[in-house]
């Protein structure tokens, strides 16, 4: 894994934390971290598809969203804040198949104090797009709980 040499601590941080989440249930494993692209992997497997045996649509939007936050927090420099979903939409193109794998590469097209918004493609191994998305992000206060 690639992380950009300034976000090292902050992206080790989060991902060295115990706690389990959507994206270590769908197998997602992150490739690229740094402030203007994430980039991750995730399988095409039984927790990943449909009843039938294609990627669901909704693990794409759970890789896309994953790769924004996760983007969107390496963005923000006040460490008493995080950044949540607010918005995201998402246009699936291609399927793909069980046993398959796919990569979404994010990058931001905002980056306010308030809000951001990333774009999120993802591919086929070979490049092709099976999905679009957008996703708007909230750039709130920490509750104690989160840190």
């Amino acid at each position: 894994m690639q992380i950009e040499d300034q976000l090292k601590e902050k992206a080790d941080k989060l991902l060295s934390s115990d706690r389990k989440n959507m994206g270590d249930a769908l197998g997602i494993e992150f490739q690229l971290i740094s402030r203007d692209e994430m980039r991750a992997t995730m399988p095409v497997s039984e927790n990943t598809i449909q009843p039938f045996g294609i990627l669901h649509g909704g693990a794409s939007v759970a890789l896309a969203e994953t790769l924004a936050s996760f983007g969107a927090y390496m963005n923000i420099d006040d460490d008493s804040k995080m950044a949540v979903g607010l918005e995201i939409n998402a246009n699936h193109i291609k399927p793909v198949s069980l046993g398959g794998s796919v990569v979404g590469i994010a990058k931001p097209l905002h980056l306010g104090a308030q809000t951001q918004v990333w774009e999120t493609r993802i591919e086929t191994d070979s490049g092709k797009l099976v999905s679009i998305s957008r996703c708007t992000l909230a750039v709130v206060k920490m509750r104690q709980a989160q840190k």
